[in-house]
């Protein structure tokens, strides 16, 4: 199985949560050109990882490695990304098939995302056990 991960440095340690600080680039950021070049990014991010086990191993400062499988980040994408694009669009084509109005259709379309997002934004901690990040060996 396939993973993503990334090497951070534990921030903080509370009860069996470990948060993790670590930096993400893109796939050029590491190029030895990419001071010059707009392409290449890096963003610093923080993970909270629920692992008892692991809160009792680590202290502060410790370097981890934390992981999730690429499959889950596949599904973070098509969530996040591709289906509030397919409603969009959807919205947006049925709208204006319905109304002939462009401007309607716009709004529509909208207004679509927002039921979306308000659905991913209840169902939060049931999405959370499936995004978890793990802590390595």
């Amino acid at each position: 199985m396939s993973k993503i991960s990334h090497i951070g440095t534990v921030e903080s340690i509370s009860g069996d949560s470990i948060t993790v600080r670590f930096v993400q680039t893109s796939a050029c950021a590491s190029c030895k050109v990419a001071g010059h070049c707009s392409a290449a990014e890096s963003k610093e991010k923080t993970v909270v990882v629920s692992d008892a086990d692991a809160a009792r191993r680590h202290t502060v400062g410790d370097q981890v490695k934390v992981a999730m499988t690429a499959s889950n980040g596949r599904r973070a994408v098509l969530l996040a990304f591709i289906l509030p694009f397919l409603v969009l669009v959807g919205s947006l084509g049925l709208c204006y098939w319905l109304t002939g109005s462009e401007g309607a259709s716009a709004l529509t379309g909208l207004a679509s995302l927002i039921p979306y997002y308000a659905v991913l934004y209840l169902f939060r901690d049931r999405l959370a056990e499936h995004f978890a990040f793990v802590i390595e060996q």
